[in-house]
This record gives C-alpha cells, structure tokens and sequence, in this order.
C-alpha cells in the first residue's frame, strides 16, 4: 500500500490533534489538560509513522492501546465529572482504537499476514 493514503490513520491523527488542541477551548483540571495533551500527541505521531510506514502493524496496535488508555483516562485520572475534558477523551479515545483495529486487517494484507520486516 502506499503511504499516505490509508483513512483509518488520517481520522486517527485528527483524533490526536483535536485531544491535544482541545485543553484551548475545553474546560480542564491539571489531570484531564496533561492527559488530553499527552494521549493526543501521541496518538497524532503514531498516525503519522503509520501514514509513513503503512506496513508496520505494530502503530495500528499503538492507536488502539493509546485510544483505550485515553478513553479510560476519565475514569483513573479522576476528571470524568468535567464533561468537556472526559467527553473528548471518550470520543476521542474511541475513534483512535476503533480506526486502529480496522486498519488491522489492511496492515496484514500488505504484509501477508506476518508482521513487517524491521529495518
């Protein structure tokens, strides 16, 4: 596949970059901004390696672990009761780990079902 070209990263990095922005215009505590900022950079920069290198499966799983750590954020962090800050986590969250584990099935047919060589 080519890069740059796969949806389910392009959603996933817009994802990222909205959790990371949102602490500007949503209402936060210290927890909710650093977790919005943390999760979502992260997010966003492994969307981009995944635009970069669409045959490493290994940054799908990443949007996934990092999507379901950001949709729990609100819960463990203990922000859950500002509802911009935890509503933006949870959607956000839930974008990032349901377009990484549908970007799965393409990763493994680039890469017939093994994972990619490590350059």
């Amino acid at each position: 596949m080519k890069t740059w070209r796969r949806w389910q990263d392009w959603i996933a990095l817009v994802a990222g970059v909205y959790a990371l922005l949102s602490p500007l215009w949503t209402g936060t505590d210290t927890a909710a901004m650093w977790s919005l900022i943390v999760f979502g950079a992260l997010i966003a920069l492994a969307s981009l390696a995944s635009l970069a290198r669409p045959e490493m499966d290994s940054l799908e799983y990443a949007h996934a672990v990092l999507g379901a750590l950001l949709f729990i954020a609100p819960w463990v962090l203990g922000y859950a009761d500002i509802m911009g800050a935890a509503w933006t986590s949870w959607i956000a969250g839930l974008v990032a780990l349901v377009v990484g584990v549908a970007a799965l099935p393409m990763t493994r047919n680039i890469t017939g079902g093994r994972a990619a060589p490590q350059h």
